[in-house]
């Protein structure tokens, strides 16, 4: 199955500092990157929160990488990514922590809960951009894993309870007619159901379904 196309990459900012997200933002378009910021880790969740629930449950919907100070006024970068956590969004948007040198205890402990990596301030441009590019990479490669999820269970549900038991036994490597056998059916109506299978799930072999249902993470 080929991955579906994605939407332009994009990095979220969020420093209280005007003038670093300014900075930031324009290196990143020296890279022909795409960026947003916000003042504050109320101000993206907010913007978070605005989104529909079933925005929320397919966001991001391209590849994206969060840029996150440490320290902030009000709520912290570190608190920020906590709720991320919870979200179960940090797989798909990488974190990346601005830290000062005394913060960086603090960005590696995120480090082991998830984030996808620390940068200490003053950072070199072109080693912060290179690692901004290798989360965006991680997050579409998440994004794909997620959409080809959706599309297995989308197609197993379109499946009719007959189908779906004919399908359990051809991922079993059981020949027609023990499957017809087992389910007290025709050799001819097993071959019927198992070209149904194949078609609504778009695959061509009981190998390939197999495997598509093992990467899908689907149970038959």
């Amino acid at each position: 199955m080929n991955s579906p196309p994605l939407g332009l990459p994009i990095v979220y900012l969020v420093d209280d500092e005007d003038v670093l997200r300014d900075a930031l933002g324009w290196l990143l378009r020296s890279r022909r990157l795409l960026s947003e910021g916000f003042a504050s880790a109320e101000a993206f969740l907010a913007m978070l929160e605005a989104k529909d629930p079933a925005s929320r449950a397919a966001w991001p919907p391209a590849p994206s990488c969060l840029l996150l100070d440490v320290r902030m006024p009000g709520m912290s970068g570190l608190a920020l990514f906590e709720r991320l956590v919870e979200r179960g969004l940090v797989g798909a948007l990488p974190v990346i922590f601005l830290t000062g040198h005394g913060d960086v205890p603090t960005a590696v402990a995120a480090v082991k809960r998830g984030a996808f990596d620390f940068v200490e301030k003053p950072f070199s441009d072109n080693a912060l951009v290179d690692r901004v590019e290798q989360a965006l990479a991680r997050s579409g490669e998440a994004i794909r894993a997620r959409l080809q999820r959706e599309g297995v269970q989308r197609r197993l549900g379109e499946l009719t309870e007959r189908e779906r038991d004919v399908m359990r036994l051809v991922i079993d490597g059981r020949p027609n007619k023990l499957i017809a056998d087992d389910l007290g059916i025709s050799v001819r109506t097993v071959e019927v159901h198992r070209a149904r299978v194949f078609e609504k799930m778009e695959v061509r072999s009981a190998v390939e379904l197999a495997n598509l249902l093992r990467e899908g993470e689907a149970n038959p």
